[in-house]
């Protein structure tokens, strides 16, 4: 158990840490640079900041805790840290020894509210697993609960004791190093901190709650209710508080156990495919998925039912993700602004799903994204193979330099799916070398394309319509300018105004009917796929103001001769 002694040695030991590297990069970025020896800090950057994250490492292992967590929520940050800080801190492991079990005793006892051998008839002392909040024990229900519940079986997942008190000091330290960060102008326009430290200490607290993980479980369990090829285990709510959490036993074989497989007549192959198929399911269908399936939290079960030889278990509910209508919006409009080559509407777009701060200034990503659709857009993989490598090369270096420039922050809705996906493909790739993550998801970017096109054909007819409607505005408005000046005290004199303004009438009537056709062409070519008639007729009927776009500019010369 944690001590209050103890607690202020890790704060002071957190802060000592964080101090001391703040002043050693204010030496190198700040006052380097100021004395003209910024090229001593460039050639050094990369080995510093890698000392920096294998030591917090070291200080994570040996704090554990919060800690441990704080280093795995950095090695996913890849949208605000450098590759040398994620890529140090991504084997970041959540192993640490074991509590000892007569604190363990207590706690469980405390929250259950009965003596331990009350509540189960055997609770093994030493644990299947420990990890930095909390450990996992085999256990046996007492024969009424059993009874109850039609299994004897379980484990026991208790949360470590005393760790509510180091998360709060963790939080405590956190909070104070990302005030004083924030006040650096260099950091405070390149990333939102205080909002990513809210992030994290969501997360966690939601980890340690252990009512909360019941809940996932079930509504996991719930969304494949009809599906007997994946599973989860039942929460015994009899025996769950907020830091005890019991559940029905289901380990089995270790998804990555490729040999058990085999001696089962299991095949790997399909192994694979049916996890993919799982994962895909949960992000696309339901939109409430495992954001952490590495090995340790699936199982394959032999002889599932009646109507699988095998079955997929999924445990630890602590970490789910979900797939919000906002973030499936932002993804529509995004895709949007790439088909239509909309430098600024992709902006916008990413702007709105929250991955660009309020204060970055957009002109320069604009900039580079019109230069990459204006070289690169609608090019087909065979003709992108035959430009020299070196001009993909002086693109991607300045185009890299931009967007590192830019103060990007990936919602964490989008950062669980990333790393949802990215273990999955790691999974897949480690039963099945063959595996291929992008032909497991095409069947769903299929089924979502279908179900998101008329939706998508509406708000860019919208959008067009919006923009013809604006156009249309201008003769009139235009009109009423020339009017204006007319009546006004200052007398203008321009003898070929008149005739400026009917060309630029015509020039407008022009684009908004161009403008029109474009709309009413690639809405029906995106309806056309679930509405075809509808489809059809709007695809026909572009041709009227695509003849008026055409020959407006003949009849408007005809008139001003």
């Amino acid at each position: 158990m944690a001590t209050d002694r103890h607690l202020r040695a890790r704060y002071r030991k957190i802060m000592r840490f964080a101090s001391r590297y703040i002043v050693q990069e204010w030496w190198f970025e700040v006052l380097l640079p100021r004395v003209g020896l910024a090229r001593i800090s460039r050639r050094t950057r990369a080995r510093r900041v890698s000392g920096i994250a294998r030591h917090f490492q070291a200080l994570a292992v040996e704090l554990g805790g919060l800690m441990i967590k704080v280093g795995q929520f950095m090695s996913s940050r890849l949208d605000v840290l450098p590759p040398e800080i994620t890529s140090e801190l991504e084997g970041l492991q959540d192993e640490v020894p074991a509590a000892p079990f007569d604190d363990v005793r207590e706690l469980a006892q405390a929250d259950l509210g009965v003596p331990l051998e009350r509540a189960y008839s055997f609770f093994d002392p030493s644990p299947l697993a420990a990890a930095s909040l909390g450990q996992v024990h085999r256990a046996k229900l007492a024969p009424a609960d059993a009874e109850l519940v039609g299994f004897e079986h379980v484990v026991v997942k208790v949360q470590r004791p005393g760790i509510d008190a180091i998360v709060t000091v963790d939080l405590a330290a956190l909070q104070k190093i990302a005030g004083w960060l924030n006040r650096v102008a260099f950091i405070s326009r390149r990333v939102d901190l205080p909002a990513l430290l809210r992030e994290f200490a969501s997360v966690s607290m939601e980890e340690i709650d252990y009512l909360h993980e019941g809940v996932n479980a079930e509504r996991f369990a719930d969304n494949f209710a009809d599906n007997p090829t994946v599973l989860a285990p039942t929460v015994v709510w009899e025996r769950t508080t907020r830091r005890v959490l019991t559940l029905s036993d289901v380990t089995a074989i270790k998804i990555s156990d490729r040999e058990s497989l085999r001696a089962l007549g299991i095949d790997p192959a399909a192994v694979a495919e049916g996890l993919s198929s799982a994962m895909f399911d949960q992000i696309f269908t339901y939109g409430f998925f495992h954001a952490d399936p590495h090995p340790g939290n699936i199982f394959v079960t032999p002889e599932a039912g009646p109507d699988s030889d095998w079955a997929l278990t999924f445990v630890d509910f602590g970490m789910m993700g979900e797939v919000p209508e906002s973030l499936r919006e932002g993804l529509r409009s995004l895709v949007i602004a790439v088909a239509a080559r909309d430098a600024s509407g992709l902006v916008s777009s990413i702007r709105a799903m929250g991955m660009l701060l309020p204060s970055a200034e957009s002109a320069p990503l604009e900039l580079a994204l019109g230069e990459l659709f204006d070289r690169f857009g609608g090019m087909g993989f065979a003709e992108l193979q035959n430009i020299d490598p070196s001009e993909f090369k002086d693109f991607g270096d300045k185009f890299g330099r931009t967007m590192r420039s830019m103060p990007f922050q990936l919602p964490e809705d989008l950062l669980l799916i990333i790393r949802a996906v990215s273990l999955t493909s790691g999974v897949c790739t480690a039963l099945n070398p063959s595996f291929n993550i992008w032909t497991a998801i095409e069947p769903y970017a299929a089924r979502l394309t279908q179900q998101e096109s008329g939706a998508a054909a509406r708000d860019l007819v919208q959008q067009l319509l919006t923009t013809a409607g604006d156009i249309a505005r201008l003769p009139r408005q235009l009109d009423d300018l020339s009017t204006l000046i007319q009546r006004g005290q200052l007398a203008v004199r321009t003898p070929g105004l008149d005739r400026r303004i009917r060309s630029f009438e015509n020039l407008a009537r022009r684009v908004l009917s161009a403008i029109i056709f474009a709309g009413l062409l690639l809405g029906g070519i995106y309806l056309k796929q679930s509405e075809q008639v509808l489809g059809w007729v709007l695809i026909v009927g572009s041709g009227i103001p695509l003849i008026n776009a055409l020959f407006a500019g003949i009849r408007g010369r005809g008139r001003e001769r």
